[in-house]
């Protein structure tokens, strides 16, 4: 049975995609078996595995509402362990079309429910706002990653979307917990994200990763070439962090019941 990783943050701009290409990439190679959804509409983690929307007859949005076809909508990649469900531009008008139905936050968690014997991860990329379709994946996932940009403004952003996270397990995922924070595009010779890095190490003492994801060139440009970085340059630093990250997340097991005593609200928090 999979562990399903949703990564989320509402603001853009805090490595959310790369940190999942770049996870699930890093899981394939450990030989873990690996699923990467891909939630956003603007699709950047299918084109950062060398998938284009166009050119795939099915998608995410394509079996939203026939969760029995779900394996239709599954690509393989060039990593032998990893697995990809692509997006669209369709998946707009999923925002759209589940305000009126019923159940409308548990859609994806039955395309999910299709796939979770078939892998040891699904990972979940979301669009960055806190839509439906982020409910969704909030719903159907069993653990809560959070990157964080080393900025004042994701200080504030991620108490919202902890609040977020409190709402939905309360409401309707108990069973989602959080895997933790993790600190992207970070600079040590940056005031601001030393400083940024204390204060979420002050407020989530449990929850961040050890793993710092760096500034890093080789990062930033793999995407451009529809590969992972470990494909683009497996001697990186970016490639060295996330599969440093991989393994952290692999030791985290949810089932083990220090792991579930991790989650922290908001209020906890003094944020």
């Amino acid at each position: 049975m999979a562990r399903v990783v949703v990564v989320a943050n509402q603001k853009g701009g805090v490595g959310k995609t790369t940190t999942s290409v770049n996870l699930a990439a890093s899981l394939a190679v450990m030989e873990k078996k690996t699923l990467l959804v891909d939630c956003d509409p603007q699709a950047n983690a299918s084109s950062g595995l060398g998938i284009y929307s166009e050119k795939t007859a099915e998608n995410l949005y394509t079996v939203l509402y026939e969760p029995m076809r779900a394996r239709q909508a599954v690509l393989e990649t060039s990593f032998p362990f990893l697995s990809l469900m692509s997006s669209s531009t369709d998946l707009v008008a999923a925002e759209i079309e589940l305000v009126g139905k019923s159940s409308r936050e548990f859609f994806l968690r039955a395309v999910v429910q299709e796939l979770v014997a078939d892998y040891e991860y699904i990972i979940l990329d979301c669009p960055p706002s806190l839509g439906l379709v982020t409910l969704n994946a909030l719903c159907a996932a069993t653990e809560l990653l959070v990157p964080l940009q080393c900025e004042y403004y994701a200080l504030e952003g991620v108490a919202q979307l902890l609040r977020t996270y409190e709402l939905v397990h309360k409401r309707f995922n108990k069973n989602l917990t959080l895997l933790g924070v993790l600190l992207t595009m970070y600079d040590g010779r940056n005031k601001l994200n030393r400083h940024v890095k204390r204060e979420i190490w002050k407020c989530f003492p449990k929850l961040v990763f050890d793993t710092l994801v760096p500034r890093n060139v080789r990062l930033s440009e793999a995407p451009s070439f529809g590969k992972p970085v470990l494909a683009h340059d497996i001697k990186s630093r970016g490639s060295e962090a996330y599969l440093s990250l991989a393994q952290e997340v692999v030791r985290r097991d949810p089932s083990h019941p220090a792991a579930r005593g991790r989650g922290v609200c908001a209020r906890d928090a003094g944020m």
